[in-house]
């Protein structure tokens, strides 16, 4: 081939690429348009192709209507996979999302650094509680200076738990340091990132609360209200749900044969994903999990499986359950 023919091949490669990117952009934007006009199952028809192919804002609409259970049950161990997912590729709104509901669901260690970030950032529920970490030094440094600047911003943004937080807040810290906490929270409102406070010296102790001052609980992230922005973004709006209890399992056959559920870059988000399907997918339960690790990812896979035939079949019931998987030959 010669060079100028090899130079058009690349450009038309080029091109190719191009119009596929516009093409899913096009797919997020026709679904956005259909949860818009209420026709939920069209979305998510638009958007789940383009989601298992890796679309990070497929993959955080898909979040939220698993999240809402509009075109899907509502089910948020399948919202936060996909919300883990589009998180993974630095999807800010579903480091949020993930974050918060992590928290929600008592993986509160694992949120933390999900919610310290998003409070930086300034998203409100989540500086809501983190303030509340700060204060209670849970999870968090003590830091009364920080935690009265961020529940100021909170508050600020309109979350009435916050403005109920606040005044509590009032009550311990000193009058010094709620000048220094607004001071930050109106440099936090200009954009400037907030430093960490120093820890007070000796001659301050005292202003710390006595022993039997109960800490602020935060029982979960505040719900923030329904609305779509202007990209594609559905709902936020956090919501409890039990999973039905798993029918009984029928004992799996023997083989050689697995489904693989998904490549993880963090093993603990391979195990969350078993846990989470294990419960709610019939009879899965019944086969054995399998974590392979290599080239810095944790594959799960389930089976054992008899033959190519059971593992399609039951790779089609994990996926109406709205996790993407393969068959692994043996």
């Amino acid at each position: 081939m010669t060079p100028i023919a090899r130079r058009l091949a690349m450009l038309a490669m080029t091109a190719g690429l191009l119009f596929a990117t516009a093409a899913a952009r096009a797919d997020v934007k026709t679904g956005v348009d259909a949860w818009n006009q209420g026709d939920y199952a069209r979305a998510i028809e638009a958007w789940r192709p383009l989601a298992i192919a890796g679309d990070a804002d497929a993959q955080f609409n898909l979040g939220q209507a698993y999240k809402l259970g509009r075109g899907v049950p509502m089910d948020l161990p399948v919202a936060l996979e996909w919300f883990g997912r589009a998180a993974a590729q630095n999807h800010e709104k579903a480091r949020d999302n993930y974050g918060l509901l992590l928290f929600q669901q008592g993986r509160r260690e694992e949120a933390m650094p999900y919610i310290q970030a998003s409070a930086e950032r300034g998203e409100p529920r989540a500086q809501y509680v983190y303030a509340i970490a700060l204060f209670n030094g849970d999870l968090a440094a003590r830091d009364w200076v920080r935690a009265y600047a961020f529940m100021t911003r909170a508050s600020q943004s309109g979350l009435s738990q916050a403005t109920t937080s606040l005044a509590q807040m009032d009550n311990y810290v000193t009058e010094a340091d709620r000048a220094r906490g607004l001071a930050l929270a109106t440099a936090m409102a200009n954009g400037q990132a907030p430093p960490a406070t120093a820890a007070p010296p000796p001659a301050m102790v005292a202003a710390s609360p006595p022993p039997a001052v109960p800490p602020m609980v935060a029982a979960a992230p505040p719900v923030a209200p329904p609305g779509l922005a202007p990209q594609p973004r559905p709902p936020v709006n956090i919501r409890d749900r039990q999973a039905p209890p798993p029918a009984a399992a029928t004992p799996a056959p023997a083989g050689r044969w697995r489904v693989q559920l998904g490549a993880f870059s963090e093993a603990g988000r391979a195990q969350a994903l078993w846990r989470s399907l294990s419960a709610r997918v019939t009879g899965l339960s019944a086969f054995q999990p399998y974590y392979v690790s290599g080239n810095g990812l944790t594959r799960l896979q389930v089976g054992p499986l008899a033959s190519s035939a059971e593992a399609q079949r039951l790779c089609a019931q994990i996926s109406r359950a709205g996790t993407p998987c393969i068959v692994k030959a043996p």
